[in-house]
């Protein structure tokens, strides 16, 4: 689907939802259906749209793919409200919005605002048409694994003994700048933080946090329990960096393992079986399948190789039931390849297949890539090799 077609489709669904209309007022929403972030209310009829602009209206008039003349700058709803949804033919108004993305204090702005109308979340719509992958939007993730592959190269020419994991994460996350990085992520989620990605190494491999659900580093303070220490990395500890980018609006997300000096052999075997694992996952993941069934191949493969045990491990008896998540204009999205999720993948879907195995003994490794579902076969679209570096 190109660009231009998007408003088009949610008009469809708008239609199938029974509803007069929808505002749209999450930035990442408004830029996946106009082009532009700038400060904005986009409306959408079942006929028609408009986008207003609250600031910034010169920026979004050179940067937006759809109509100019569909475009105004406005700052005030009651405003819209009476130039959109004032119908005194229409008794009932049901207007969709992200209601996962307004505060109360929005939602009862809006209520006050639009009175005698109905809100209805709106997200689930969205999110499901964000789910396919289009070619503009696959060329602009293929731009943020080049940039992230530059992280990589970083910790190739800066992981020595005695550096600490928050000099680690400064020379990559300036590689990463460098290439194009934009400097921030974004989940759909109040109140989240994580500093800039996950990084670890050694005993802090074993200090998982909740901020994230997966292994997260210890941060430098308990205000970001996440993410690079002062801890100096020593011979011997093994080392995960996973840490995202976005470029031109979209993330790449990857994880790779590395050892400063030689990997013990009962490592080494763990990250092997982890990569056999995410081999057969990519092998055999079809349009059509069911999320659920992604994450029931990985555990049976994982018990098949004996690593029952170890596979998303974290712990005191804990364990992750996820394998992974959609990728896109936000770092975590749906699809979520787990065992809750039933929905299905399809062509245009990218997934980030997300795993790791951790052994008190042997330690932790993980891998994380990120892949394109097609009918045809499966595409890897991080560039950086999928082995354990040794340095």
């Amino acid at each position: 689907m190109a660009p231009h077609d998007r408003i088009s489709l949610l008009q469809k669904n708008l239609s199938e939802q029974e509803l007069s209309g929808a505002l749209i007022l999450y930035s990442r929403d408004v830029f996946y259906y106009t082009g532009t972030a700038q400060p904005s209310y986009l409306v959408v009829l079942p006929d028609d749209y408009r986008l207003f602009v609250r600031s910034g209206y010169d920026f979004a008039r050179n940067e937006v793919f759809i109509d100019k003349e569909k475009i105004e700058e406005e700052r005030r709803l009651d405003t819209i409200f009476k130039k959109i949804f004032c119908d005194p033919k229409q008794e009932t108004i049901r207007i969709g919005t992200e209601l996962d993305a307004v505060t109360g204090e929005q939602f009862r702005q809006l209520k006050k605002t639009f009175p005698h109308c109905e809100f209805v979340n709106i997200t689930p719509v969205i999110l499901e048409q964000r789910k396919t992958k289009d070619p503009s939007e696959i060329e602009k993730i293929r731009k943020a694994c080049d940039a992230i592959h530059r992280g990589h190269e970083a910790v190739l020419a800066t992981l020595k003994e005695g550096i600490t994991e928050l000099e680690l994460a400064a020379a990559v996350e300036n590689a990463h700048r460098l290439a194009g990085h934009e400097g921030i992520f974004f989940i759909r989620q109040p109140d989240f933080f994580m500093s800039r990605g996950p990084i670890s190494s050694g005993e802090n491999l074993f200090r998982i946090s909740g901020v994230v659900y997966t292994i997260t580093g210890v941060g430098l303070s308990p205000a970001v329990p996440a993410g690079p220490s002062r801890k100096r990395i020593v011979q011997g500890d093994l080392v995960m960096v996973d840490i995202p980018v976005m470029v031109e609006g979209y993330h790449a997300d990857q994880t790779r393992t590395y050892s400063l000096g030689k990997t013990g052999e009962a490592a080494m075997s763990m990250y092997n079986d982890l990569k056999a694992i995410a081999d057969h996952l990519i092998d055999h993941i079809r349009p059509g399948m069911k999320c659920s069934d992604i994450y029931r191949i990985a555990v049976e493969r994982a018990n098949t190789l004996g690593r029952e045990g170890q596979f998303q491990n974290f712990g005191r008896g804990r364990r992750s039931r996820l394998i992974g998540h959609g990728i896109g204009l936000e770092l975590n999205e749906p699809p979520i390849p787990s065992e809750y999720d039933h929905s299905t993948v399809d062509n245009g879907y990218v997934i980030a297949l997300d795993m790791h195995m951790m052994d008190e003994s042997a330690g932790v490794v993980k891998l994380e890539d990120m892949v394109l579902i097609t009918q045809g076969g499966n595409e890897i679209l991080t560039r950086t090799p999928r082995d354990l570096f040794e340095l």
